[in-house]
């Protein structure tokens, strides 16, 4: 079953009087499960099409339909309901609140929805080996860790998507694999992930990867990974 369907998919973007093209006519299907990875250089699109792919942004023109549904005909209360229940999001930078605990930060999501917090919070972060951290805010934890505070924040609202934008881009090569470790996991366990780098390496560890180049698809590559057929 398709959970994501993207159709001629083209997004410009206004410089002065001046239309620029960042996505051209971009098609992509993605089945429920699958774990997908988006490659291309810099300005290729790939960021771009993640944030449309997440409901951030909005394409200028095409189709976008997300678990069955036509997102261009949501209300924008709508669309923040599918972001904050369906949808986590994994940055590079990590995003996290500098003043509030690693608890506090993966309890947010719950808290805007005004859904019973502190229980969820305190299994995803188990969920990503940081429960006795759970007190310290990020400036006292290391940068693999507070990228595990995001994914456990990403997974607390138990979506059925994660978007992870250069999720090892600042971390070091053995935090960067742990972290993968983790999306790995994810991916055996049924969630669709879809996965953004500039990293041949990382990219292998989806099962497909969508190379784009100049706002279009170039290539799809299948590889050899096994991320959704081992048992955790």
């Amino acid at each position: 079953m398709s959970i994501i369907r993207a159709e001629n998919i083209v997004k410009n973007y206004r410089l002065g009087e001046m239309d620029v093209p960042v996505l051209k006519g971009v098609d992509l299907e993605i089945q429920e499960g699958e774990y997908i990875a988006l490659m291309g250089p810099s300005g290729s699109g790939k960021s771009t099409l993640m944030n449309i792919l997440g409901c951030l942004d909005v394409p200028t023109s095409g189709s976008y339909t997300l678990e069955g549904r036509e997102v261009g005909d949501l209300s924008d209360d709508e669309l923040a309901l599918v972001r904050g229940e369906r949808i986590g999001f994994v940055f590079q930078t990590f995003n996290l609140l500098a003043r509030t605990s690693a608890l506090e930060n993966v309890e947010l999501p719950l808290h805007y929805q005004g859904k019973p917090a502190r229980k969820a919070a305190v299994a995803a972060l188990e969920s990503v080996g940081l429960s006795h951290r759970a007190d310290h805010q990020p400036s006292q934890l290391s940068g693999g860790e507070r990228q595990r505070v995001a994914i456990a924040r990403a997974l607390v609202t138990d979506p059925a998507i994660i978007l992870a934008d250069e999720p090892t881009g600042n971390l070091d090569s053995k935090t960067g694999t742990e972290i993968l470790e983790i999306l790995d996991g994810l991916a055996r366990r049924g969630v669709t992930v879809v996965l953004v780098t500039h990293d041949h390496s990382v990219a292998l560890h989806a099962q497909r990867i969508i190379h784009l180049k100049d706002g279009k698809i170039e290539r799809v590559e299948r590889t050899d990974s096994t991320a959704t057929l081992l048992s955790p």
